[in-house]
Protein backbone atom coordinates (compact mmCIF):
# COMPACT_ATOMS: atom_id res chain seq x y z
CA UNK A 1 0.00 0.00 0.00
CA UNK A 2 1.76 3.58 -0.94
CA UNK A 3 2.40 5.94 2.02
CA UNK A 4 -0.02 8.66 2.69
CA UNK A 5 1.41 12.05 2.44
CA UNK A 6 1.45 15.35 3.74
CA UNK A 7 2.81 18.43 3.00
CA UNK A 8 4.23 21.94 4.11
CA UNK A 9 4.55 24.43 1.54
CA UNK A 10 4.86 28.54 2.90
CA UNK A 11 4.14 32.12 1.60
CA UNK A 12 7.83 32.69 1.51
CA UNK A 13 11.29 31.34 2.19
CA UNK A 14 12.25 30.95 5.77
CA UNK A 15 8.53 31.10 7.12
CA UNK A 16 9.51 27.99 8.90
CA UNK A 17 8.85 25.16 6.44
CA UNK A 18 11.62 23.16 7.40
CA UNK A 19 11.58 23.36 11.09
CA UNK A 20 7.72 22.44 10.99
CA UNK A 21 8.46 19.24 8.91
CA UNK A 22 11.05 18.07 10.95
CA UNK A 23 8.58 18.70 14.26
CA UNK A 24 5.66 16.39 12.71
CA UNK A 25 8.51 13.67 11.67
CA UNK A 26 9.02 13.53 15.04
CA UNK A 27 5.64 13.69 16.20
CA UNK A 28 4.26 10.61 14.14
CA UNK A 29 7.46 8.90 14.30
CA UNK A 30 6.60 8.88 18.37
CA UNK A 31 2.97 7.25 17.47
CA UNK A 32 5.07 4.56 15.60
CA UNK A 33 4.45 5.43 12.31
CA UNK A 34 7.16 4.85 9.83
CA UNK A 35 7.63 8.36 8.32
CA UNK A 36 10.28 9.57 5.90
CA UNK A 37 10.94 13.38 5.05
CA UNK A 38 10.80 14.57 1.41
CA UNK A 39 12.30 17.82 -1.10
CA UNK A 40 12.44 17.20 -4.63
CA UNK A 41 14.56 19.93 -4.74
CA UNK A 42 16.57 21.94 -2.30
CA UNK A 43 18.80 25.33 -2.95
CA UNK A 44 21.41 25.52 -0.21
CA UNK A 45 25.26 25.61 0.38
CA UNK A 46 24.51 23.89 4.02
CA UNK A 47 24.93 20.05 2.84
CA UNK A 48 25.54 17.11 4.48
CA UNK A 49 27.08 13.79 3.71
CA UNK A 50 25.35 10.46 3.82
CA UNK A 51 26.49 7.36 4.97
CA UNK A 52 26.98 5.83 1.45
CA UNK A 53 29.58 9.09 0.57
CA UNK A 54 27.00 11.61 -1.59
CA UNK A 55 25.81 14.93 -0.47
CA UNK A 56 21.39 15.59 0.56
CA UNK A 57 20.86 19.37 1.88
CA UNK A 58 21.27 19.92 5.53
CA UNK A 59 17.31 20.11 6.44
CA UNK A 60 16.59 16.96 5.48
CA UNK A 61 19.24 15.14 7.30
CA UNK A 62 18.09 16.34 10.24
CA UNK A 63 14.74 15.68 9.49
CA UNK A 64 15.83 11.83 9.05
CA UNK A 65 16.76 12.32 12.43
CA UNK A 66 13.57 12.99 13.99
CA UNK A 67 12.71 9.94 11.68
CA UNK A 68 15.45 8.12 13.24
CA UNK A 69 16.37 7.11 9.96
CA UNK A 70 20.07 7.34 8.33
CA UNK A 71 19.89 10.21 6.04
CA UNK A 72 19.51 8.99 2.51
CA UNK A 73 19.49 10.98 -1.35
CA UNK A 74 15.80 9.61 -1.45
CA UNK A 75 14.78 12.26 0.89
CA UNK A 76 16.17 15.19 -1.35
CA UNK A 77 17.04 14.03 -4.52
CA UNK A 78 18.29 17.64 -6.25
CA UNK A 79 20.40 19.99 -4.05
CA UNK A 80 21.12 23.27 -6.35
CA UNK A 81 24.46 24.77 -4.23
CA UNK A 82 24.88 28.30 -5.57
CA UNK A 83 28.41 29.57 -6.52
CA UNK A 84 27.39 32.91 -7.60
CA UNK A 85 24.31 35.34 -8.12
CA UNK A 86 24.29 33.45 -11.58
CA UNK A 87 25.62 29.68 -11.33
CA UNK A 88 25.35 26.99 -9.12
CA UNK A 89 26.49 23.20 -8.73
CA UNK A 90 23.78 20.96 -9.36
CA UNK A 91 23.84 17.54 -6.96
CA UNK A 92 21.29 14.86 -8.82
CA UNK A 93 20.65 11.96 -6.27
CA UNK A 94 23.65 12.66 -3.95
CA UNK A 95 26.02 13.43 -6.92
CA UNK A 96 27.77 16.38 -8.84
CA UNK A 97 25.91 16.90 -11.97
CA UNK A 98 27.35 19.83 -13.72
CA UNK A 99 26.17 23.55 -13.37
CA UNK A 100 23.17 25.44 -13.67
CA UNK A 101 23.31 29.28 -14.87
CA UNK A 102 20.32 31.99 -13.71
CA UNK A 103 19.43 31.37 -17.56
CA UNK A 104 18.87 26.97 -17.41
CA UNK A 105 16.88 26.46 -14.08
CA UNK A 106 14.05 24.72 -16.60
CA UNK A 107 16.58 22.35 -17.08
CA UNK A 108 15.69 21.30 -13.75
CA UNK A 109 12.68 20.38 -14.17
CA UNK A 110 13.69 18.54 -18.16
CA UNK A 111 16.31 16.54 -16.71
CA UNK A 112 15.56 15.37 -13.35
CA UNK A 113 11.89 15.46 -12.82
CA UNK A 114 11.91 11.82 -13.33
CA UNK A 115 14.68 11.29 -10.55
CA UNK A 116 12.50 13.55 -8.34
CA UNK A 117 9.69 10.81 -8.87
CA UNK A 118 11.64 7.78 -8.83
CA UNK A 119 12.63 8.67 -5.19
CA UNK A 120 9.36 9.65 -3.99
CA UNK A 121 7.94 6.16 -5.69
CA UNK A 122 10.77 4.56 -3.25
CA UNK A 123 9.89 6.07 -0.30
CA UNK A 124 6.15 6.06 -0.51
CA UNK A 125 6.20 1.85 -1.28
CA UNK A 126 8.42 1.51 2.33
CA UNK A 127 6.94 3.98 4.39
CA UNK A 128 3.53 4.78 5.87
CA UNK A 129 3.89 8.79 5.47
CA UNK A 130 5.80 10.87 3.70
CA UNK A 131 6.07 14.59 5.16
CA UNK A 132 6.97 16.54 2.16
CA UNK A 133 8.60 20.12 1.69
CA UNK A 134 7.87 22.60 -0.78
CA UNK A 135 10.51 25.32 -0.85
CA UNK A 136 10.14 29.51 -1.54
CA UNK A 137 6.58 30.20 -2.13
CA UNK A 138 4.11 28.59 -4.78
CA UNK A 139 3.14 31.72 -6.05
CA UNK A 140 5.97 32.39 -7.62
CA UNK A 141 3.93 31.88 -11.04
CA UNK A 142 6.92 33.22 -13.29
CA UNK A 143 8.59 29.78 -12.19
CA UNK A 144 5.26 27.78 -12.67
CA UNK A 145 6.46 25.85 -15.64
CA UNK A 146 9.93 24.86 -14.07
CA UNK A 147 8.68 23.97 -10.45
CA UNK A 148 9.04 20.46 -9.02
CA UNK A 149 9.27 21.03 -5.62
CA UNK A 150 6.16 22.81 -4.72
CA UNK A 151 2.93 22.29 -6.50
CA UNK A 152 3.64 20.34 -9.17
CA UNK A 153 5.37 17.68 -6.54
CA UNK A 154 1.88 18.03 -4.35
CA UNK A 155 -0.09 16.60 -7.46
CA UNK A 156 2.35 14.01 -7.95
CA UNK A 157 2.18 12.96 -4.65
CA UNK A 158 -1.27 13.83 -4.15
CA UNK A 159 -1.31 15.21 -1.08
CA UNK A 160 -2.72 17.14 1.07
CA UNK A 161 -1.00 21.06 1.91
CA UNK A 162 -0.75 23.05 5.11
CA UNK A 163 0.29 26.40 4.25
CA UNK A 164 2.33 28.63 6.82
CA UNK A 165 2.78 32.14 6.68
CA UNK A 166 5.58 34.06 9.04
CA UNK A 167 3.87 36.55 11.62
CA UNK A 168 7.24 37.63 12.77
CA UNK A 169 7.78 39.25 9.10
CA UNK A 170 4.43 41.15 9.14
CA UNK A 171 1.61 40.67 6.69
CA UNK A 172 0.83 37.51 7.26
CA UNK A 173 -3.01 37.55 6.47
CA UNK A 174 -2.16 39.26 2.87
CA UNK A 175 0.55 36.81 2.44
CA UNK A 176 -1.58 33.78 2.81
CA UNK A 177 -4.22 35.25 1.13
CA UNK A 178 -2.30 36.29 -1.63
CA UNK A 179 -0.60 32.96 -2.46
CA UNK A 180 -3.83 31.17 -2.23
CA UNK A 181 -5.35 33.67 -4.63
CA UNK A 182 -2.23 33.31 -7.39
CA UNK A 183 -2.30 29.33 -6.98
CA UNK A 184 -4.95 27.81 -9.65
CA UNK A 185 -8.05 25.99 -9.18
CA UNK A 186 -6.37 22.48 -9.47
CA UNK A 187 -3.34 24.12 -7.27
CA UNK A 188 -6.05 25.40 -4.40
CA UNK A 189 -6.90 21.63 -4.39
CA UNK A 190 -4.66 20.57 -2.55
CA UNK A 191 -4.46 23.30 -0.21
CA UNK A 192 -6.23 22.26 3.43
CA UNK A 193 -5.54 24.54 6.16
CA UNK A 194 -2.94 26.81 6.89
CA UNK A 195 -0.73 27.83 10.04
CA UNK A 196 0.74 31.01 11.27
CA UNK A 197 4.66 31.13 12.60
CA UNK A 198 7.00 32.80 15.13
CA UNK A 199 4.15 34.63 16.52
CA UNK A 200 5.71 37.08 19.47
CA UNK A 201 2.44 38.19 21.43
CA UNK A 202 -0.81 37.42 22.14
CA UNK A 203 -2.46 34.92 20.02
CA UNK A 204 -5.79 36.34 21.17
CA UNK A 205 -5.01 39.63 18.84
CA UNK A 206 -5.06 36.82 16.09
CA UNK A 207 -8.81 36.10 15.97
CA UNK A 208 -10.54 38.06 14.48
CA UNK A 209 -8.52 38.07 11.32
CA UNK A 210 -8.36 34.65 10.94
CA UNK A 211 -11.73 34.77 10.99
CA UNK A 212 -11.47 36.54 8.21
CA UNK A 213 -8.92 34.89 5.98
CA UNK A 214 -10.86 31.46 6.93
CA UNK A 215 -13.83 32.62 5.54
CA UNK A 216 -11.86 34.03 2.12
CA UNK A 217 -9.92 30.99 1.44
CA UNK A 218 -12.62 28.43 2.81
CA UNK A 219 -9.71 26.54 4.84
CA UNK A 220 -9.28 26.39 8.75
CA UNK A 221 -5.94 27.82 11.00
CA UNK A 222 -4.95 24.53 12.25
CA UNK A 223 -2.08 26.75 14.61
CA UNK A 224 -0.63 29.42 15.89
CA UNK A 225 2.62 28.59 16.60
CA UNK A 226 4.85 31.23 18.98
CA UNK A 227 8.54 32.34 18.21
CA UNK A 228 10.56 29.33 19.35
CA UNK A 229 13.81 31.46 20.45
CA UNK A 230 16.70 29.64 21.24
CA UNK A 231 15.82 26.70 18.77
CA UNK A 232 19.20 24.30 18.89
CA UNK A 233 18.19 22.07 15.78
CA UNK A 234 20.67 22.30 12.91
CA UNK A 235 18.31 24.75 10.46
CA UNK A 236 19.02 26.25 6.43
CA UNK A 237 22.44 28.29 6.41
CA UNK A 238 20.69 31.28 4.87
CA UNK A 239 18.10 31.25 7.94
CA UNK A 240 20.24 31.35 10.71
CA UNK A 241 23.22 33.43 9.07
CA UNK A 242 21.52 35.77 8.15
CA UNK A 243 20.05 36.35 11.59
CA UNK A 244 23.23 37.40 12.60
CA UNK A 245 24.23 41.14 13.32
CA UNK A 246 27.19 41.94 11.15
CA UNK A 247 29.24 43.56 14.25
CA UNK A 248 27.96 43.71 17.98
CA UNK A 249 29.82 44.76 21.02
CA UNK A 250 31.38 41.91 22.60
CA UNK A 251 31.82 42.23 26.73
CA UNK A 252 34.78 42.14 27.87
CA UNK A 253 34.70 39.33 30.27
CA UNK A 254 33.77 36.87 27.17
CA UNK A 255 36.17 35.83 24.09
CA UNK A 256 35.54 37.35 20.75
CA UNK A 257 34.94 34.74 17.96
CA UNK A 258 35.25 37.06 14.22
CA UNK A 259 33.60 34.94 11.28
CA UNK A 260 34.40 35.82 7.88
CA UNK A 261 30.96 36.77 6.25
CA UNK A 262 32.30 35.15 2.70
CA UNK A 263 30.52 34.59 -0.60
CA UNK A 264 28.25 31.77 -1.04
CA UNK A 265 29.11 30.74 2.76
CA UNK A 266 28.62 27.06 3.18
CA UNK A 267 27.75 25.08 6.60
CA UNK A 268 27.53 28.21 8.90
CA UNK A 269 26.71 25.41 11.20
CA UNK A 270 30.26 24.71 11.99
CA UNK A 271 30.38 27.32 14.69
CA UNK A 272 27.03 27.81 15.48
CA UNK A 273 27.66 25.89 18.44
CA UNK A 274 30.37 28.22 19.53
CA UNK A 275 27.93 30.78 19.73
CA UNK A 276 26.07 29.11 22.52
CA UNK A 277 28.99 28.90 25.02
CA UNK A 278 28.93 31.19 27.49
CA UNK A 279 32.41 32.51 27.50
CA UNK A 280 31.91 33.48 23.49
CA UNK A 281 30.83 36.23 21.76
CA UNK A 282 30.93 35.75 17.91
CA UNK A 283 31.47 38.70 15.54
CA UNK A 284 30.34 38.41 11.60
CA UNK A 285 32.83 40.36 9.49
CA UNK A 286 32.79 41.76 5.88
CA UNK A 287 35.39 44.67 6.52
CA UNK A 288 38.44 45.46 8.11
CA UNK A 289 37.76 46.23 11.88
CA UNK A 290 40.56 47.34 14.62
CA UNK A 291 38.85 46.07 17.26
CA UNK A 292 40.93 42.83 19.06
CA UNK A 293 39.64 39.53 17.80
CA UNK A 294 40.81 35.91 20.13
CA UNK A 295 40.12 34.19 17.07
CA UNK A 296 38.71 34.57 13.31
CA UNK A 297 37.10 31.60 11.60
CA UNK A 298 36.89 31.47 7.85
CA UNK A 299 34.17 29.41 6.57
CA UNK A 300 33.27 27.10 4.18
CA UNK A 301 32.47 28.62 0.78
CA UNK A 302 31.04 26.90 -2.40
CA UNK A 303 33.68 29.78 -4.67
CA UNK A 304 36.73 29.47 -3.22
CA UNK A 305 38.25 31.93 -5.50
CA UNK A 306 35.66 34.43 -4.97
CA UNK A 307 36.14 34.44 -1.16
CA UNK A 308 39.61 35.01 -1.54
CA UNK A 309 38.66 37.80 -3.62
CA UNK A 310 36.63 39.19 -1.41
CA UNK A 311 38.58 38.82 1.86
CA UNK A 312 41.48 40.62 0.13
CA UNK A 313 39.30 43.26 -0.71
CA UNK A 314 37.59 44.13 2.35
CA UNK A 315 41.05 43.95 4.24
CA UNK A 316 40.10 40.26 6.17
CA UNK A 317 43.90 39.34 5.01
CA UNK A 318 44.54 42.79 7.45
CA UNK A 319 42.79 41.64 9.98
CA UNK A 320 43.91 37.75 10.30
CA UNK A 321 47.26 38.94 10.49
CA UNK A 322 46.76 41.25 13.55
CA UNK A 323 44.99 37.83 15.25
CA UNK A 324 47.53 35.99 14.99
CA UNK A 325 50.31 39.21 15.77
CA UNK A 326 47.76 39.45 18.69
CA UNK A 327 48.45 36.05 20.07
CA UNK A 328 45.25 34.78 18.95
CA UNK A 329 44.34 31.63 16.81
CA UNK A 330 43.11 32.05 12.67
CA UNK A 331 40.97 28.64 12.01
CA UNK A 332 40.20 27.93 8.11
CA UNK A 333 37.55 25.21 7.64
CA UNK A 334 37.38 23.76 4.25
CA UNK A 335 37.25 26.57 1.88
CA UNK A 336 38.42 28.57 4.49
CA UNK A 337 41.48 25.65 4.87
CA UNK A 338 41.99 26.39 1.50
CA UNK A 339 41.72 30.32 1.49
CA UNK A 340 45.04 29.84 4.06
CA UNK A 341 47.25 28.40 2.17
CA UNK A 342 50.24 29.67 0.06
CA UNK A 343 48.24 29.26 -3.26
CA UNK A 344 45.09 27.67 -4.66
CA UNK A 345 45.86 26.08 -8.28
CA UNK A 346 43.10 25.45 -10.39
CA UNK A 347 44.26 24.00 -14.01
CA UNK A 348 41.01 22.60 -15.11
CA UNK A 349 38.60 25.65 -14.23
CA UNK A 350 37.03 23.21 -11.85
CA UNK A 351 35.70 26.34 -9.73
CA UNK A 352 37.48 29.50 -11.32
CA UNK A 353 38.54 30.44 -14.61
CA UNK A 354 42.22 31.70 -12.91
CA UNK A 355 44.83 28.76 -13.24
CA UNK A 356 46.50 29.78 -10.32
CA UNK A 357 45.75 32.30 -7.53
CA UNK A 358 48.01 33.23 -4.21
CA UNK A 359 46.72 32.27 -1.15
CA UNK A 360 46.82 34.09 2.13
CA UNK A 361 50.12 32.48 2.92
CA UNK A 362 49.33 31.70 6.41
CA UNK A 363 49.70 27.92 6.29
CA UNK A 364 52.33 25.96 4.40
CA UNK A 365 49.69 24.37 1.73
CA UNK A 366 48.47 24.40 -1.67
CA UNK A 367 45.35 23.23 -3.16
CA UNK A 368 44.69 22.02 -6.29
CA UNK A 369 41.48 21.93 -7.70
CA UNK A 370 40.55 18.34 -10.41
CA UNK A 371 37.08 16.85 -11.45
CA UNK A 372 35.78 14.72 -8.58
CA UNK A 373 34.10 15.67 -5.36
CA UNK A 374 34.78 14.27 -2.14
CA UNK A 375 32.09 12.81 0.07
CA UNK A 376 32.80 11.51 3.17
CA UNK A 377 31.90 10.87 6.85
CA UNK A 378 34.70 10.75 9.42
CA UNK A 379 35.56 9.56 12.92
CA UNK A 380 38.60 10.53 14.54
CA UNK A 381 40.81 12.38 16.95
CA UNK A 382 42.12 15.67 17.20
CA UNK A 383 46.02 14.47 17.06
CA UNK A 384 47.63 16.37 20.06
CA UNK A 385 44.81 15.69 22.93
CA UNK A 386 43.35 12.77 21.54
CA UNK A 387 39.39 14.67 21.82
CA UNK A 388 37.25 12.30 20.09
CA UNK A 389 35.78 14.57 16.91
CA UNK A 390 32.96 13.20 14.10
CA UNK A 391 32.13 14.99 10.94
CA UNK A 392 32.24 14.93 7.67
CA UNK A 393 34.17 16.36 4.40
CA UNK A 394 32.53 17.73 0.80
CA UNK A 395 35.06 19.43 -0.99
CA UNK A 396 36.32 19.88 -4.63
CA UNK A 397 40.10 20.34 -4.09
CA UNK A 398 42.97 18.26 -2.80
CA UNK A 399 45.53 20.22 -0.13
CA UNK A 400 49.38 19.24 0.29
CA UNK A 401 51.16 20.00 3.40
CA UNK A 402 54.67 21.68 3.68
CA UNK A 403 57.25 21.24 5.70
CA UNK A 404 55.98 23.80 8.49
CA UNK A 405 52.70 22.41 9.51
CA UNK A 406 51.44 18.81 11.39
CA UNK A 407 48.12 17.11 10.61
CA UNK A 408 45.71 18.27 12.82
CA UNK A 409 43.19 15.46 13.08
CA UNK A 410 43.80 11.59 12.80
CA UNK A 411 40.87 10.30 10.78
CA UNK A 412 39.03 7.12 8.98
CA UNK A 413 36.22 7.11 6.94
CA UNK A 414 33.24 3.86 6.80
CA UNK A 415 35.79 0.95 5.44
CA UNK A 416 38.78 2.11 6.57
CA UNK A 417 41.34 -0.19 9.19
CA UNK A 418 43.51 2.72 10.17
CA UNK A 419 43.49 6.56 10.52
CA UNK A 420 44.89 8.73 8.43
CA UNK A 421 46.02 12.00 8.81
CA UNK A 422 44.10 15.44 8.25
CA UNK A 423 44.18 18.93 8.57
CA UNK A 424 46.82 21.31 9.47
CA UNK A 425 48.51 22.82 12.55
CA UNK A 426 51.54 25.68 12.71
CA UNK A 427 53.98 24.75 15.11
CA UNK A 428 52.88 27.78 17.50
CA UNK A 429 49.18 25.53 17.43
CA UNK A 430 47.30 29.18 16.22
CA UNK A 431 47.10 28.66 13.06
CA UNK A 432 44.42 25.55 12.05
CA UNK A 433 42.53 24.06 8.76
CA UNK A 434 40.57 21.68 8.32
CA UNK A 435 38.33 20.19 5.82
CA UNK A 436 36.09 18.20 8.54
CA UNK A 437 32.70 19.73 9.11
CA UNK A 438 31.24 19.20 12.22
CA UNK A 439 34.70 19.52 14.21
CA UNK A 440 33.39 21.96 17.02
CA UNK A 441 30.55 19.56 17.81
CA UNK A 442 32.42 17.66 19.71
CA UNK A 443 32.36 18.92 23.34
CA UNK A 444 35.60 17.82 24.32
CA UNK A 445 37.13 19.65 21.54
CA UNK A 446 34.86 22.90 21.21
CA UNK A 447 36.10 23.43 24.99
CA UNK A 448 39.78 22.23 24.41
CA UNK A 449 39.76 25.03 21.55
CA UNK A 450 37.94 27.56 23.43
CA UNK A 451 40.19 27.33 27.19
CA UNK A 452 43.59 27.94 25.03
CA UNK A 453 42.22 31.24 23.62
CA UNK A 454 40.92 31.24 27.62
CA UNK A 455 44.81 30.68 28.30
CA UNK A 456 46.02 33.49 26.42
CA UNK A 457 44.14 36.31 28.03
CA UNK A 458 45.11 34.60 31.08
CA UNK A 459 41.73 32.82 32.13
CA UNK A 460 40.93 30.03 34.12
CA UNK A 461 39.67 27.39 31.97
CA UNK A 462 36.05 26.24 32.13
CA UNK A 463 34.73 22.51 32.11
CA UNK A 464 32.73 21.65 28.84
CA UNK A 465 28.72 22.56 29.15
CA UNK A 466 26.75 18.93 29.88
CA UNK A 467 24.33 20.13 26.34
CA UNK A 468 22.23 18.18 24.79
CA UNK A 469 21.77 15.82 22.10
CA UNK A 470 20.24 16.25 18.90
CA UNK A 471 17.75 13.39 19.49
CA UNK A 472 16.38 15.41 22.83
CA UNK A 473 16.18 18.54 21.29
CA UNK A 474 14.51 16.99 18.40
CA UNK A 475 11.83 16.03 21.18
CA UNK A 476 11.87 19.16 22.67
CA UNK A 477 11.17 21.41 19.54
CA UNK A 478 8.21 18.11 18.74
CA UNK A 479 6.61 19.35 22.32
CA UNK A 480 7.18 22.51 21.30
CA UNK A 481 4.89 22.19 18.02
CA UNK A 482 2.75 19.50 19.40
CA UNK A 483 0.80 22.40 21.95
CA UNK A 484 -0.01 24.91 19.84
CA UNK A 485 -1.02 22.63 16.40
CA UNK A 486 -3.76 21.05 15.80
CA UNK A 487 -3.21 17.18 15.67
CA UNK A 488 -6.24 15.83 15.50
CA UNK A 489 -7.43 17.73 11.99
CA UNK A 490 -4.13 17.34 11.06
CA UNK A 491 -4.89 13.61 10.91
CA UNK A 492 -7.82 13.80 9.28
CA UNK A 493 -6.83 15.65 6.64
CA UNK A 494 -3.77 12.98 6.03
CA UNK A 495 -7.28 10.42 6.28
CA UNK A 496 -8.97 12.14 3.67
CA UNK A 497 -5.99 12.95 1.07
CA UNK A 498 -6.77 14.71 -1.88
Amino acid sequence: MAARTLMIQGTASHVGKSVLVTALCRLFVRRGLKVAPFKAQNMSNNSFVTPDGKEIGRAQAVQAAACALAPRTDFNPVLIKPESERSAQLVVNGLVSGKLTANDFGRVRRDCFESVREAFARLAAEFDLVILEGAGSPAEINLRDQDIVNMRMAQEARAPVLLVGDIDRGGVFAALVGTVTLLTSEERQHVKGFLINKLRGNAGLLASGIRAVEAQMEIRCLGVIPHWGDLQVPQEDSVGWDSWTRVQPCRPDVLSIGVADVPCISNFTDFEVLRREPDVCMVRLREMIDRPLDALIFPGTKNTAEALRFIKTRGLDQVAGRVVAGGGTVIGLCGGFQVLGKKILDPEGVESDEPELEGLGLLDVVTSFASGKVTVGVTGIHRESGCPIEGYEVHMGRTSLGKDVAPLLEVQTVGESVRRPEGVVSADGRLLGTYVHGLFDAASFRRLFLNRLRAARGWAPLDPMPGSSLDQELDRLADFVGKHVDLSAIDAIIEQGV
